[in-house]
């Protein structure tokens, strides 16, 4: 890496952000682009989150990527947010123009060009996401934005409910999820069920159709229990990596000028760096 005087620099923060992918996913495509520019990992607590904002502003970045436990409060300071954020209540990216913050929510495109990548029709038919999150909400409002009907279904049927209320879907209790498949077109796991150093994702598909496309959010392991099963039926499936290199890339589009591309070779780097 070579930097100028003229350096572009982005980031993200979180509180931890040591295990983020981020500074190598961006890292890959400045030097992919020669981009005279960096991409760093940067630390904030809670308490100095806007303090610190405000300061990066000042100091020239061209943005940043939040992430955990900062999206909703990055969501308090901007002063402009995309249609997509507003309705996820949460940014991840934020973009530093002229002294003002825009902010955006890439979740839920990210999740439909990695669904678009794995040749999976999001307007297929309905949806049945599981989870109630942040993830849930980015990615159950893009979904309606294609204009297919979405069902939640949470742990906790009160959170489903209300997230079903806020987005024009409905919701079903946790122990009618197995049979509810056989009435969506994708099923979309939300929660961290599956996820390495959590408990499984407790889920039969004896009930699932032959068109029905399954997704996980999750990409440690890069393929839970659920893609292992969903393939082992000869169902599409489409894993977590994808959805965090896809949603990467509107912001570095933003900060640095180039559109980067997500391919075999991006991912095979990521892949490496999480086996590793």
């Amino acid at each position: 890496m070579h930097l100028t005087g003229q350096a572009r620099l982005a980031g993200v923060i979180g509180w931890p952000v040591a295990h983020s992918r981020s500074p190598l996913l961006h890292g890959t495509w400045l030097a992919r682009h020669a981009i005279d520019g960096a991409y760093l990992p940067l630390p904030v607590h809670p308490d100095d989150f806007p303090a610190c904002v405000a300061a990066l502003v000042r100091m020239g970045f061209a943005g940043v990527n939040v992430t955990i436990p900062h999206k909703q409060a990055a969501f308090a300071l901007c002063d402009e947010v995309s249609p997509g954020a507003l309705r996820a209540g949460a940014v991840n990216t934020l973009v530093f123009r002229d002294g003002a913050i825009f902010g955006s929510n890439t979740d839920g495109t990210g999740f439909l060009a990695n669904l678009r990548a794995h040749d999976i029709d999001p307007a297929a038919g309905p949806a049945l996401v599981l989870g109630a999150g942040g993830a849930a909400r980015a990615i159950g409002a893009a979904l309606a934005d294609c204009g297919i009907p979405v069902t939640y279904c949470n742990r906790t049927h009160e959170r489903a409910t209300t997230l079903a209320t806020t987005l024009s879907g409905r919701a079903i209790r946790w122990d009618d999820r197995a049979a509810a498949l056989s009435d969506h077109a994708l099923l979309v796991n939300t929660t961290a069920l599956g996820m390495s150093g959590h408990a499984a994702l407790d889920l039969t598909l004896d009930a699932a159709p032959p068109s029905l496309a399954v997704a996980d959010i999750v990409y440690v392991p890069l393929e839970t229990r659920l893609l292992a099963a969903a393939r082992a039926r000869g169902l599409r499936t489409a894993g977590g990596l994808g959805m965090l290199l896809h949603q990467a890339v509107p912001g570095f589009a933003a900060w640095f000028g180039v559109t980067p591309v997500v391919d075999d070779e991006l991912y095979r780097i990521v892949a490496a760096d999480l086996a590793g």
